[in-house]
């Protein structure tokens, strides 16, 4: 039985089948891109080209003077076509930079850098310039949350190889194809916290990505002469969902439990995803800023399900007629996870740093059923592994009762969508109090 696991949680189907075994192949897009100028949390970039300028690969493209914000940058070389509002993967519209790619692919020159010989400050400062954010879904600018208030008291730097989601098997491939890419990346982070423990937590249904990562961390330490090589280690997981959510990972690691309204710098940890790492890698030892990223595209409506490694901007559209995807006969397409992604009305879209899945599901993968009154069994609070009150916080959320919302701690919530799943009644708790969080979320900005 694996050491490290967390409280509660639930046991879906693992629906990887499809794609584990697929090694990553690299496209190039064939039509127009589209770069979104929000792909991260925070301020939206600001363009700082115009129609008709020429860019080229690796080139600025848009920036912020806000704090809380990261650069973009083009993937391909071609002609600035148009700004304008288009489609986002969140649903909304929101300012896009439209590049006609050339196809020719002419690049910016791109300096590697010794991080080994930089301070701290200079670090995050190039990490910023790369434009990397958190790639595990959430979109956090990376340099921020490397630079916590109380740096001084990080103990712990953990890499999210969990991937815990169902279908989801990118982060599997990286950690199978680009091993040592991982481990750099995290020297670069333990450079800045040399008296951190490094720790890549995987789930133990990948072994083989166990074994990867062990024989990779223990080459590195036996050939590097760096004194942070010998605090990394790899830890093996407890496969249950949601153990890749950053606070069920935290306990897991450490048993340290991240309080109501605090980060996890608070308990002395920062939680890093795989992708995000080998980032970090690409800016330093290849001088390359985030143009690209990996996306599981599944499920039984496509034709040769695999992960992709893409060029940002690129369709949705484009990367699933690539793949043979029936889009049509699809019964629902989600952008991420079964669990926490979202259902998309449209394939016209952008992929953006945060995209890791596109899924195109059958009526034979659709669980759906017909919503029914709560028979209060109590199932959806025996798995929540936020100990909430699921079934209360739907009620409140339904009767439009933030404050009691609130006073239930439902903004302590991380939509995993475990509720749901367990509901014999198949009511859309976690639908019902996602729109409550987010309203609720919305005016306290106002």
């Amino acid at each position: 039985m694996s050491k490290f696991t967390f409280k509660k949680g639930i046991h879906p189907k693992h629906a990887k089948s499809f794609t584990k075994d697929r090694k990553i192949e690299y496209i190039l897009p064939k039509g127009d891109i589209t770069i979104m100028l929000q792909q991260h949390i925070g301020a939206p970039c600001k363009p700082l080209v115009k129609p008709g300028d020429l860019v080229l690969v690796g080139q600025k493209i848009g920036d912020s003077d806000a704090f809380v914000s990261a650069p973009v940058h083009s993937s391909v070389s071609g002609k600035v076509k148009k700004i304008a509002d288009v489609l986002h993967p969140s649903g909304s519209k929101m300012q896009g930079i439209i590049i006609e790619n050339d196809g020719e692919y002419n690049e910016i020159e791109m300096v590697p850098k010794d991080p080994y010989i930089m301070n701290k400050d200079e670090i995050l400062a190039s990490i910023r310039e790369a434009g990397i954010v958190g790639m595990g879904g959430a979109g956090f600018p990376t340099f921020i949350k490397l630079n916590p208030p109380n740096s001084d008291e990080i103990d712990h730097i953990i890499i999210n190889g969990a991937e815990c989601e169902p279908y989801l098997t990118s982060d599997h491939r990286v950690m199978l194809e680009e091993t040592d890419r991982v481990v750099l990346g995290l020297s670069v982070i333990l450079h800045m916290f040399p008296k951190a423990k490094g720790v890549i937590g995987i789930e133990d249904n990948k072994p083989d990505a166990i074994e990867a990562m062990e024989k990779a961390v223990a080459k590195f330490q036996q050939e590097s002469d760096l004194e942070i090589a010998k605090n990394m280690s790899v830890a093996t997981l407890a496969t249950k969902y949601p153990q890749g959510a950053e606070k069920q990972l935290i306990y897991s690691i450490t048993k340290r439990e991240v309080p109501s309204g605090k980060l996890p710098a608070d308990v002395q940890c920062i939680v890093q995803n795989i992708d995000t790492v080998v980032a970090i890698h690409r800016a330093f030892f290849r001088g390359r800023p985030l143009m690209r990223r990996v996306v599981t595209l599944s499920g039984e409506n496509v034709t040769n399900p695999g992960n992709y490694k893409c060029k940002l901007g690129v369709s949705y559209r484009e990367l699933i007629e690539h793949a043979g995807g029936k889009i049509e006969e699809s019964k629902k397409i989600i952008s991420g996870g079964p669990m926490m992604g979202m259902a998309l009305f449209s394939v016209d879209l952008p992929i953006i740093k945060t995209s890791s899945s596109i899924l195109l599901l059958s009526e034979n993968e659709m669980h759906m059923g017909e919503e029914n009154p709560c028979i209060r069994c109590g199932k959806c609070v025996e798995t929540c592994p936020m100990n909430l009150l699921p079934l209360d916080l739907d009620k409140f959320a339904r009767n439009d009762a933030k404050d009691q919302f609130e006073q239930y701690n439902g903004m302590n919530c991380i939509e995993c969508g475990s509720c749901s799943f367990v509901c014999p009644s198949k009511r859309h708790i976690i639908q019902a109090i996602r729109t409550t969080r987010r309203t609720i979320m919305a005016e306290r900005r106002k």
